[in-house]
């Protein structure tokens, strides 16, 4: 059965036998995360979690990204969003280097297109990942001039080791799909078109083990997991704070705009496709006039 949620604007919500699909839906601004969609992003997960009816989570983004991290059009006005984003250890909000509040049902990330920054830390907050060929990963904030907050300093490395995760937030490089199949980030790589049907089909066989012991052992991997990274996302998060209270500098981020566009631009059009072909002008496109690095 689909059903159809209104959602919001920028946060498109479907129910499809079990599985509740979430679209970041801002393509022109590449899913770049403003405040809002912060928010709605939080709050259907919630929604999604509370209902008896789905079993499985998906979280991707509507063509032709993923998601360009944080909308840096409001970074250097309001900072609405990346107040948000920071979790001060203490101040009664999330747990520190979390986006959402955790959850109990397996979140699936459907990474259709680059997935950069915070971005790029929305899926590294997945149980799985499933790559379309158009997708990519890369991490900017040395570029923008933020420090992360989501895990990323963290996470990244667990996911593909210590020097090779320094190299990616150093440089700014971008991972290629396969590549990141190689490196243990992803599980898969599809066709474009096939991704959400992948998705789904794993989707559906996740919901056919025993509901209860599903449960039981995703909380006991998940608290596995905490006692390695909860007081490292503890220290991120003390540093990103210490970072913005001495002085950020919202104007440079602005400045630094587009240079960061043309940088990934260049280097998402450089980079092989998942066949082994130029990726060409269409991936080139997916961040030329994003508003986030």
């Amino acid at each position: 059965m689909v059903d159809a949620d209104p959602g919001t604007d920028d946060l498109l919500v479907e129910r499809v036998d079990g599985v509740a699909v979430l679209t970041l839906h801002r393509p022109k601004a590449r899913n770049a995360l403003t405040a809002r969609l912060i928010r709605a992003l939080r709050a259907a997960l919630a929604a999604a979690d509370a209902d008896d009816e789905i079993a499985v989570v998906v979280l991707t983004g509507a063509d032709p990204a993923f998601c360009a991290g944080l909308d840096l059009g409001e970074v250097a006005g309001s900072g609405e969003n990346l107040r948000l984003a920071l979790t001060r250890p203490g101040d009664g909000g999330l747990p520190p280097g979390l986006p959402w509040k955790p959850t109990g049902k397996p979140l699936i990330g459907a990474i259709n297109g680059p997935a950069i920054t915070g971005g790029f830390e929305l899926a590294l907050h997945c149980d799985i990942l499933i790559a379309s060929e158009k997708a990519a990963f890369a991490d900017t904030h040395t570029r923008v001039g933020v420090l992360p907050s989501w895990g990323m300093s963290v996470l990244l490395a667990r996911a593909i080791g210590e020097r090779r995760a320094l190299r990616m937030s150093l440089s700014g490089e971008f991972l290629d799909p396969v590549a990141a199949r190689d490196a243990g980030l992803v599980s898969e790589v599809v066709g474009h078109d096939d991704l959400l049907p992948a998705a789904h089909r794993l989707g559906q066989r996740i919901r056919g083990s025993d509901p209860a012991t599903r449960a039981a052992f995703l909380a006991s991997v998940r608290a596995i997991a905490a006692l390695g990274t909860a007081d490292a996302l503890a220290a991120e998060s003390r540093a990103a704070a210490a970072w913005l209270d001495r002085g950020f500098d919202a104007g440079g981020v602005a400045g630094r705009r587009a240079g960061i566009v043309a940088g990934n631009r260049g280097q998402l059009a450089d980079r092989p496709a998942a066949n082994g072909s130029p990726a060409g002008p269409a991936a080139s496109g997916s961040v030329a006039s994003g508003d986030a690095g």
